[in-house]
């Protein structure tokens, strides 16, 4: 699949991460999105197939990977390419992406 489809599939699934988010209890707003620099050489950022939210649960802003983790099953659940920061060595809980394995 090239890119663009790539990134397509991304945002709608972003969609329904937001909304299962809300419905949750949980309050975002965006971080880095299509960034241009800042992250590891080949991020997924860079692609527009990755994005990092500010994660808030009852007006706190949460930066602890283990209070999101529900965020994160959710996410990989939507589909087989979703992968979430929180599986990552460096634990970026925050981080949500589309096929980066």
């Amino acid at each position: 699949m090239s890119l663009n489809p790539k990134q397509f599939e991304f945002v709608r699934l972003i969609g329904l991460f937001i909304q299962y988010a809300y419905l949750s209890g949980y309050t975002l707003t965006f971080g880095d999105a299509r960034a241009k620099d800042g992250h590891k050489k080949n991020s997924f950022h860079y692609k527009g197939l990755a994005i990092d939210f500010n994660v808030f649960k009852d007006n706190v802003y949460l930066t602890e990977t283990e209070d999101m983790e529900d965020l994160g099953v959710m996410w990989k659940s939507l589909d087989k390419n979703c992968t979430w920061g929180g599986d990552f060595k460096d634990r970026d809980g925050n981080h949500f992406s589309y096929q980066e394995f």
